[in-house]
């Protein structure tokens, strides 16, 4: 059973992380996911992971929903959903450094992409590509937030269908990360009470809320300029843990 001061630093996380997920439509994830592995196993840390962001990215797609681009979701989702039923077969649990790394080296890897390589989720069969690509990264790395985004970077939508799009399609690939690491032994034994996931999902919701206000003052600048910086310095921070626990 985890003491109160883990159940606080969990709780607080959780808020604060879907109140920037709400405003940037990731990189609260990213943060989030870091914290649970601090405190839990990785199969336990990536269900309770998938359970709050279920609950954050359900809301944030009910706060935006007339914004979203359900061709795109409807592409993505033929995507991921052949690849989360391939990947079930294979039931590889990826190491903590190892995820710490990845949730490092992402981030970089979509900014430093060049410009005439990123694609346009708009296109046709990008976003089956999109779909497939992302749920193998959630997977075996943990989140791909930052990897999803690249694909809207080209895109003429805006801010709004960008981050209620994006929602929806986490969704789903959070109940498919549930799915996968549940069927793991010892996947629900995380060491918190019933209430506590209850809990959980009652401050994601109210973090998610809380943003909506903030992203509708945001201009289409300083959303993509804000996103950048959050995401960049938050990956470093795990770059550098994940290779020192791997040492």
């Amino acid at each position: 059973m985890l003491g109160a001061f883990a159940l606080g630093v969990i709780a607080a996380t959780v808020l604060a992380t879907s109140f920037i997920s709400g405003i940037f439509g990731m990189a609260g994830g990213l943060i989030l996911l870091g914290v649970l592995l601090v405190f839990l196993d990785v199969a336990p840390a990536m269900v309770l992971f998938g359970a709050v962001q279920t609950a954050s990215n359900g809301w944030r797609s009910a706060l935006w929903m007339r914004h979203v681009n359900w061709g795109i979701v409807g592409r993505y989702l033929v995507g991921s959903t052949t690849m989360f039923l391939l990947f079930r077969f294979v039931e590889f649990l990826p190491s903590k450094a190892m995820l710490y790394i990845g949730l490092g080296l992402i981030p970089f890897a979509a900014y430093l992409l060049p410009a005439r390589l990123t694609p346009d989720i708009t296109r046709p069969g990008v976003a089956y590509i999109c779909g497939a690509f992302i749920i193998t990264l959630q997977l075996m790395a943990g989140a791909a937030g930052h990897i999803l985004d690249i694909f809207f970077q080209k895109s003429q939508l805006d801010r709004k269908t960008i981050v209620g799009t994006k929602a929806v399609t986490q969704v789903f690939g959070h109940l498919y990360r549930i799915a996968y690491f549940g069927s793991f032994e010892f996947a629900f034994d995380t060491g918190l009470p019933w209430w506590a996931y209850l809990g959980a999902l009652l401050l994601a919701i109210a973090g998610t809320s809380l943003a909506a206000p903030v992203l509708l003052r945001m201009s289409d600048g300083n959303f993509r300029t804000w996103s950048r910086r959050l995401t960049m310095t938050i990956a470093g921070a795990y770059l550098v843990w994940g290779i020192w626990l791997s040492a």
